[in-house]
């Protein structure tokens, strides 16, 4: 029963809201500094009391000891107020006698530091002492003579009405503030918070509708740089829609026409083996070698297509790595693929920190775009020197109207149609170059066809 209590407390706590907890709060340090405060006042008017009550009555008992007959009248028991000293109690001692009761009222027994004044041995001596009925008393001991003491006592009953009466009123008083701090702590979150509740709501509008418009921004406070903040979240939240829309479009576009052939020659072969007589050797064995570059085709469509549209990108392995390495495995792989292609290679070594496996790719999908344009018997250029690797081919170059396309989604130039490829190769480039914070471009070569420049950060590693 009490683990389930403790739960409902503390789901009670996180139902709390924020402008609840801000008046509490406010509330809480408020109480916490009007009772230090009211503590603070009342120790300081009782030390004050109780300073002048002892400097009255040590300057009241001085006084009174050089009037010698006052000492014969209050051994005579002759009563205080027929003295002249109504509110205290006058008592005379000598050094001999240890214990004293007073003269009229309660029962007050003195000690050793008044007899110590009586013997000389203290100047003065002031202390409270509790008499009979719990009465206290507070004691004032000067000398009075050879071996004696005068004593005036003054009970402390006026004084702790008076300390009773200014606790009472600092407790209403500081009861009042504490209520009126509870009043003002919420009006303040109410009104404090009320921006907060608009941006919630618009917020919760927004994730009902999927209304990706900006919020309405008002002032320059923490406020307005939240929903300034919001307003940044949506412009990439509409922006990266867009491009998954575009996505979409695109790639339903790229994939309608290999799927479309693929099922024509499939239908044709399927008529043909249903036919009598069927399809000659060498028809059947150029549908099927068209089928099989479709499929090759769709595939690498559908993996690059799976690379450049994943938003979070699989785990890669953060490391430093040898752009002049990375470069050497890709040509490797190029030279492959395109055997009648001359390269002319530099590499200056130059390291980065990043993904490997993505650098490597982003450097080969620029060699085979570079490959694909360059004529039989071409050569590609490759320079690498601090961090900036260009690649040179002597194919037909791409129009300066077109080269700021070139690494869009899908973009294919209209000499390019014809040729394989699925146009995401230097977007995929563009993506991973972005993502280790580098720079992609494209240009003119030098000496006619397309330059392709890719810069990375890093540093020149040290020669051993």
């Amino acid at each position: 029963m009490s683990t389930l209590a403790g739960w409902d407390d503390r789901r009670w706590h996180y139902r709390r809201s924020l402008a609840s907890r801000v008046a509490v709060l406010t509330t809480l340090a408020v109480a916490v500094s009007i009772a230090a405060m009211s503590l603070g006042a009342f120790m300081v008017m009782r030390m004050q009391l109780q300073d002048s009550l002892d400097e009255s009555l040590l300057d009241r008992a001085e006084k009174a000891a050089k009037f010698t007959a006052l000492s014969e009248m209050t051994r005579r028991d002759v009563p205080s107020w027929m003295l002249g000293a109504a509110d205290v109690r006058i008592i005379f001692i000598t050094s001999e006698r240890g214990v004293l009761t007073a003269d009229d009222g309660p029962e007050i027994v003195l000690g050793r530091p008044e007899l110590d004044v009586a013997a000389g041995r203290q100047p003065d001596s002031v202390r409270t002492i509790a008499a009979a009925g719990n009465v206290e008393y507070r004691v004032a001991t000067v000398p009075a003579g050879s071996g004696q003491a005068l004593v005036l006592a003054q009970p402390l009953s006026s004084q702790h009405r008076s300390l009773a009466k200014l606790g009472t009123v600092m407790l209403v008083a500081g009861g009042l503030g504490v209520l009126a701090a509870a009043l003002a702590g919420w009006a303040v979150a109410a009104n404090g918070l009320r921006p907060v509740r608009r941006l919630t709501r618009s917020v919760e509008r927004i994730a009902v509708t999927e209304d990706l418009a900006p919020l309405a921004v008002e002032g320059d406070d923490e406020i307005a740089r939240l929903a300034a903040a919001f307003n940044q979240m949506l412009t990439s939240l509409a922006a990266s829609r867009d491009r998954q829309r575009r996505l979409v479009a695109d790639a339903g576009h790229e994939l309608r026409t290999p799927l479309t052939s693929l099922r024509t020659n499939l239908d044709l072969l399927a008529q043909a083996d249903g036919s009598e007589g069927g399809l000659p050797e060498e028809a059947r064995r150029e549908l099927l070698d068209d089928v099989r570059a479709q499929i090759e085709e769709l595939t690498t469509l559908v993996g690059d297509l799976v690379v450049l549209a994943r938003e979070d990108q699989p785990a890669a392995i953060i490391e430093p790595v040898d752009l002049a390495e990375v470069t050497e495995r890709a040509l490797a792989r190029v030279r492959r693929r395109a055997p009648g292609i001359e390269f002319d290679v530099r590499l200056d070594r130059w390291r980065v920190t990043g993904d490997a496996t993505g650098l490597e790719r982003a450097v080969l999908n620029l060699l085979d775009n570079a490959a694909k344009w360059s004529p039989p018997g071409g050569t590609i250029t490759v320079r690498l020197a601090s961090g900036v690797l260009t690649i040179d081919d002597q194919g037909p170059g791409i129009p300066p109207e077109d080269q700021p396309r070139v690494f869009d989604r899908f973009w294919r130039s209209e000499e390019s149609r014809s040729m394989p490829g699925s146009g995401l190769g230097l977007a995929i480039v563009r993506q991973v170059v972005d993502r280790h914070g580098g720079r992609v471009a494209v240009a003119d070569a030098p000496g006619g066809g397309t330059r392709l420049t890719l810069w990375l950060p890093g540093e020149q590693p040290a020669i051993v």
